[in-house]
């Protein structure tokens, strides 16, 4: 019995250590989602803006 609950205590760890890895890797991959998000949309406010005739240097000066 106590070798049952040894067992199983580790296989809980284990669990638990991998629940943990997971955690982290999605919080890493929902920061890069959040970025490239992010980035998109500045992508597209940057294309409107020169679709609209605004220059590089206009923008470059908003920016500053």
């Amino acid at each position: 019995m106590k070798a049952d609950l040894k067992e199983k205590k580790a296989a809980l760890k284990k669990a638990e250590k991998e629940v943990a890895s997971l955690e982290a890797k999605k919080v890493k991959a929902d920061a890069k989602a959040a970025e490239n998000a992010k980035k998109a949309e500045a992508e597209s406010v940057l294309k409107k803006l020169l679709a609209e005739g605004v220059s590089a240097d206009e923008i470059l000066a908003k920016l500053k």
